[in-house]
């Protein structure tokens, strides 16, 4: 539609998967790198995970386009079978011939017979077989099961069959569980696709353009291409759906370019803007948005450090809900925390947060431009931010940098730029880094939080924005306090044990309403 009117030949962000426009960033190539290393690695399992429209189909099929000549492929990309229609698929993939064997209905062996008389004969020839099967986080237990089965068919230098399997981050939990342990030990490689960084969606969205036809110029600028990775979080599927929706916008309005404006307006058609920011699978567990209440938030990330929330995927079972959509059910009063909110970092945290006073509103700002009007006034640097949110949590500072100095106290910053979503989590004071039109950067103490609206102080003066008007300045940039535990030294990993590890579990069960064991 238009197409012609920007100069293209084509229609450049369909969500078909169009070989014209394939683009492998590094994480892309990484992610085939280790398919390819699988191939050769001896058999077993490789695994690839990733979001929905993260890319993880462009890379198995780069991964099928150069995979060797004499490697048999069988794909299946519709994995919720039996464990004798999965058998039964495979044998088809690799044109297998089969037949049932004697009297009644037909049987698993019926297929394991003739599926291991072609693996033993195809390996005498030299030849590899390669089973991958899509949307891999569906199987059942007992398909798992089976697939580890098939891997016992082996020789004195390797296993006759690989599998690679593909799926999105459910599956790592999945495989995570006890009872598939022998599985996982059998995973010789595993590699989850990341999203796109902002400077690899501007390659993206060029890239795509390009191929299109256009000759010269740019359709988005800087700060549509800006809000267009923010929106997007980096999902290639995302982007292209955001995309097209705003070059459309765009032709609608007569324009030549996409400027952030129409990005915000095409962004509202097509995602649900109150959960744009909140990072996909944040939460792995079925507990209310605010309900981890301040100290369960503070143990979990003193005790777990930064791989807390991986370490939660590997261990619940994950929601498929983001966490603001969560909270948009939540009561409100369980979502606002008073602007004098004080958090002593000296004492140990309670097991519960108190429901919270009612507070009378600071007045509301109703557009950007009164946001802006905070930057002329009270603004504030990084280190006055940390030194403002560090009389919140009554930690003495003097000169010299904050967060060496709250190491004294067994309290450590935190940085991150994963947005709403995570801040719920926390459900704890901190500060967000704005920036207005120019890319100035100042910084503002967030102390309240609902479903509509954010308080923030700078300086002195508190301020309640909508969200709406506080997404047109923050990126998702968040920074905040925690308390490690005595005798942290480090973050928590995987198969860790000890006394950590222990608090950990206790500090987790309490939060979700379990029995302490």
């Amino acid at each position: 539609m238009y197409a012609k009117f920007f100069g293209l030949k084509h229609e450049p962000f369909s969500i078909a998967p169009d070989p014209r426009y394939l683009f492998m960033s590094d994480r892309h190539r990484e992610a085939l790198a280790h398919l390819l290393y699988g191939v050769g690695g001896g058999g077993g399992f490789v695994l690839l995970t990733g979001e929905i429209g993260a890319g993880k189909t462009t890379v198995c099929r780069c991964f099928l386009e150069q995979i060797p000549r004499r490697c048999n492929v069988a794909y299946i990309f519709n994995p919720k079978l039996t464990v004798q229609e999965l058998l039964k698929s495979v044998c088809d993939e690799f044109r297998i011939p089969y037949h049932h064997q004697g009297p009644g209905v037909e049987t698993v062996k019926d297929y394991l017979d003739p599926l291991n008389e072609f693996l033993l004969k195809t390996h005498a020839v030299g030849q590899n077989n390669v089973l991958i099967i899509d949307e891999a986080q569906n199987l059942s237990a007992d398909v798992l099961e089976q697939l580890r089965l098939l891997t016992n068919l082996e020789t004195s230098e390797r296993k006759l069959l690989q599998t690679i399997l593909i799926g999105q981050p459910e599956l790592r939990t999945m495989l995570a569980q006890p009872e598939l342990e022998q599985l996982a030990q059998r995973v010789i490689a595993r590699f989850h696709l990341d999203a796109l960084s902002e400077a690899e969606t501007a390659q993206y969205i060029r890239h795509r353009l390009a191929v299109a036809g256009l000759a010269r110029g740019k359709l988005f600028d800087g700060q549509a291409v800006e809000r267009v990775h923010q929106l997007s979080r980096g999902i290639p599927r995302r982007i292209n759906l955001l995309c097209d929706r705003a070059l459309l916008g765009s032709y609608a309005e007569g324009k030549s370019r996409v400027d952030r404006d129409i990005v915000e307006k095409a962004a509202s058609e097509v995602f649900d803007i109150t959960r744009v920011l909140a990072p996909p699978r944040a939460v792995a567990g079925r507990m209310p948005a605010w309900g981890w209440g301040l100290v369960a938030s503070t143990t979990v990330l003193g005790v777990a450090g930064m791989a807390s929330v991986a370490w939660l995927q590997h261990r619940s079972n994950p929601t498929t809900e983001p966490v603001v959509a969560q909270a948009a059910s939540a009561p409100v009063a369980a979502a606002s925390r008073p602007a004098s909110t004080v958090v002593d970092a000296s004492q140990p945290a309670p097991a519960a947060v108190p429901s919270a006073p009612t507070v009378v509103a600071a007045p509301v700002l109703k557009a950007s431009a009164e946001i802006a009007s905070l930057f002329s006034g009270k603004q504030l640097n990084e280190r006055k931010a940390w030194l403002e949110l560090a009389q919140l949590w009554k930690l003495p500072m003097a000169e010299g940098d904050p967060c060496t100095q709250a190491q004294q106290a067994n309290v450590h910053c935190f940085r991150s730029s994963r947005g709403l979503g995570l801040i719920r989590q926390l459900d704890r004071p901190g500060f967000l880094t704005l920036n207005d039109e120019t890319g100035h950067a100042t910084y503002a103490l967030l102390t309240s939080l609902d479903k509509q609206s954010a308080t923030l102080s700078m300086g002195g003066v508190t301020k309640t924005v909508p969200l709406a008007t506080l997404l047109k300045v923050w990126r998702g940039d968040f920074a905040t306090f925690w308390r490690a535990p005595p005798g942290y030294l480090q973050s928590i990993v995987d198969g860790n044990a000890g006394p950590l590890v222990d608090t950990l579990v206790t500090r987790l069960a309490i939060a979700q309403g379990e029995p302490v064991t």
